[in-house]
């Protein structure tokens, strides 16, 4: 694998059913609302947007994501990204009792110049990097979702 090639997977667990986790991820645009590191996200298609992230590192990746698959039944999101970050990301949604197991995976190349040049040495601290974006995600979800419950009356 390419040192500017990655892959990654994060399984999260949050309280709602799959249909509202399902909806919450397939709304590009309301990342920014619930996932901090998610700064911009501008629509560009009916199914697709661009997004601009940034976490920890001092830099943005901007790229567009626009779903290939969106089956609401299976609990599967899938999206080609092309821009700063070109490959697929995929979500797949899994009831649990009265929560929700939400099972991130990505496999990606790195265009951004900056960090293909810094490939090799850089690479520990973009998976770091990584892995905090991701965890901030998954707390900003859980609150986001606790705020919609309570919102319902169902909180």
């Amino acid at each position: 694998m390419p040192l500017n090639s990655y892959r990654f997977r994060s399984v999260w667990s949050v309280d709602t059913t799959p249909e509202r986790a399902f909806e919450v991820l397939a709304d590009l645009g309301s990342y920014p609302s619930w996932w901090r590191e998610v700064r911009h996200a501008r629509q560009v298609a009916e199914d697709a947007a661009e997004l601009r992230c940034r976490s920890v590192l001092p830099y943005d990746l901007v790229f567009q994501a626009h779903h290939n698959a969106r089956e609401p039944e299976a609990g599967l999101l899938r999206a080609d990204l092309v821009g700063d970050l070109d490959g697929t990301v995929s979500w797949r949604v899994f009831g649990e009792g009265s929560r929700s197991r939400l099972v991130y995976e990505q496999e990606v190349v790195v265009r951004k110049p900056l960090l293909r040049r810094l490939a090799l040495p850089a690479r520990p601290l973009l998976k770091a990097n990584h892995e905090l974006m991701m965890r901030s995600g998954q707390r900003g979800l859980r609150t986001y979702l606790a705020g919609f419950e309570a919102a319902l009356g169902n909180g």
